[in-house]
């Protein structure tokens, strides 16, 4: 059946149920005359008169019952199926995929998604862990999580977690063999644990600050790595000094597997943010996410 056919069947249903061209014509939005044209067609089409006219009201002709009898229930089946599917706009469901480094994805978007989501069984979340700085449009993520210092200026930005701090630390057997530095430029005599993220290309450089002094200390030492939880591991083995977040290094300190070092030199800055594009139209699913992580002081 052509589409135009369905069309018409559902005009010609809708002046059946109310039984007048002029309350028909406001409901489907159309003009009284042009809805007239529509059923007029109809009958043609079907070679048979559907609705018997009169000044006062409209009523099916035998024809017309048959056909309505007939096509009623499929097309108000259709329309309640539409309506179903209208309503998943309101309904949080879909597949959401985040890029975020190991740190903020394990110390963040796990615990709050463990909260959230055994309420939404219809949404899917997928987290891709990355150092990188990746273009989330090109890579069709629907957000990042960074640290708010890395965030783009061009993106919506939300914050979900509180300001954070760099630590430097090492084992109390590393600080007994070579004598603790005192201020930034002592750690170019130590042996200290490199990072090279993929987006920088370069070792990381280690960014202090105490008062108005700041300070970009480059240091060397005999290990590298691309991700800081092998950082922290080598910290833990004595093998030399780390420069990484104090929230993720704080039960070691505390425990007296590694000792804080330059504490006065570590200044706050930005936790971790949410960021997406400004074009964006938020899916409500999407939304209930960005709420449920947003930071809460």
């Amino acid at each position: 059946m052509m589409k135009e056919d369905l069309n018409d069947l559902a005009a010609f249903l809708t002046v059946a149920r109310e039984s007048s061209f002029t309350r028909a014509a406001a409901q489907l939005g159309v003009s009284q005359s042009a809805l007239s044209q529509t059923i007029r067609a109809l009958e043609e089409r079907l070679g048979l008169r559907l609705l018997t006219r009169t000044t006062r009201s409209v009523a099916p002709t035998l024809a017309g019952e048959r056909l309505l009898a007939m096509i009623g229930p499929r097309l108000e089946g259709i329309e309640d199926d539409i309506a179903t599917l209208s309503d998943l706009r309101d309904k949080p469901a879909g597949s959401i995929r985040i890029t975020a480094s190991e740190h903020a994805a394990n110390s963040i978007l796990l615990p709050k998604l463990a909260t959230l989501l055994p309420d939404y069984p219809d949404i899917k979340f997928e987290i891709n862990t990355d150092y990188r700085m990746v273009d989330i449009v090109e890579q069709r993520f629907d957000a990042g999580v960074r640290l708010g210092e890395s965030v783009a200026k061009d993106m919506i930005a939300v914050r979900i977690g509180p300001d954070v701090r760099m630590a430097v630390v090492a084992t109390p057997a590393y600080f007994a063999r070579r004598p603790a530095p005192v201020k930034p430029q002592d750690l170019t005599e130590h042996d200290c644990i490199n990072v090279r993220l993929p987006t920088h290309g370069g070792l990381l450089p280690w960014d202090f600050k105490k008062g108005s002094q700041q300070l970009n200390v480059r240091v060397e030492g005999t290990l590298t790595f691309n991700g800081f939880p092998q950082i922290i591991k080598a910290a833990l083995a004595g093998l030399g000094i780390a420069f990484t977040l104090e929230e993720a290094v704080q039960e070691h300190i505390d425990a007296g597997r590694l000792v804080r070092v330059l504490d006065d030199w570590c200044a706050v800055f930005p936790g971790y943010h949410l960021y997406y594009p400004s074009r964006r139209q938020p899916s409500p699913a999407f939304s209930l996410i960005v709420d449920a992580l947003r930071y809460r002081s």
